[in-house]
């Protein structure tokens, strides 16, 4: 992997991990057009600029990691724990799915749904929790179950619980607040998980290239977090539906 290599996909990971337009779906695209083998080495890589994603959403919410915010964060544990199951009982399987068919085929189901999400079931006068800590154990718990769609590839962690989020009753900015903090346990069981696997592997990697990738990704995560708040002030997701179905069948023209 050179420089620019790390630098194109730590753009990629920071500015599509906290949207809900799949980042795994992005990255994997990108690596077959970059020409970047599946390797350990690579593994370490991404365990990087996962970590760095992770302290983005840290230092954004770093008033919500306190003492004094037990009660969200026993929520958001909640909602960690359906994910967390079926990913440990079925981690063989999911790679098994890992594909660019998969990917397209869950970027356009996920823009429909989007779509459908957007046209039919949110009413402005419905969505009634715009703070995130005013969310109930149920709804937590719903969100958490949605969110196991996204151990498909291209359905997108943050898409899957943003669309849980709304179907229960929160406003648009407090569904991706949902998700950006439902993040954290999620990424960090699956980077510590990594890392473990894959510690040995930092030893062959270039220490340059994975420092750019780090300082990139968390950069341009942190920006994308405020972006997209400021975003969701004035416009709906409609934009990301129509997005993920042109991307989706852009791929299945290319790849097949």
């Amino acid at each position: 992997m050179t420089i620019f290599d790390s630098i194109i996909l730590g753009i990629i990971e920071g500015f599509t991990e906290f949207l809900p337009i799949s980042s795994t779906g992005h990255l994997i695209v990108a690596s077959e057009f970059l020409g970047i083998d599946q390797t350990a080495v690579t593994k370490a890589y991404e365990v990087i600029i996962q970590f760095a994603a992770i302290l983005a959403v840290i230092l954004n919410y770093r008033d919500k990691f306190t003492i004094k915010k037990v009660d969200l964060w026993s929520k958001i544990f909640l909602a960690f724990i359906p994910i967390g199951t079926v990913g440990f009982i079925f981690s063989n399987q999911i790679k098994d799915l890992f594909s660019i068919q998969i990917v397209a085929i869950m970027f356009i189901v996920g823009g429909i749904i989007f779509l459908v999400v957007e046209k039919f079931f949110i009413h402005e006068d419905k969505m009634s929790i715009d703070n995130i800590e005013d969310v109930t154990l149920n709804q937590a718990m719903i969100i958490g179950f949605a969110q196991i769609f996204a151990l498909i590839p291209g359905t997108s962690r943050a898409g899957s619980t943003i669309i849980g989020a709304l179907l229960v009753g929160l406003t648009r900015k407090a569904s991706a607040e949902f998700s950006f903090l439902l993040a954290f346990p999620v990424m960090s069981a699956v980077t510590a998980y990594d890392l473990l696997k894959h510690y040995k592997d930092f030893s062959d990697a270039n220490l340059l290239t994975l420092s750019v990738g780090f300082v990139v990704a968390f950069f341009i995560a942190y920006l994308t977090i405020k972006l997209f708040l400021v975003f969701l002030e004035k416009f709906t997701f409609v934009i990301f539906g129509i997005y993920r179905i042109i991307f989706g069948v852009v791929l299945l023209i290319l790849f097949n």
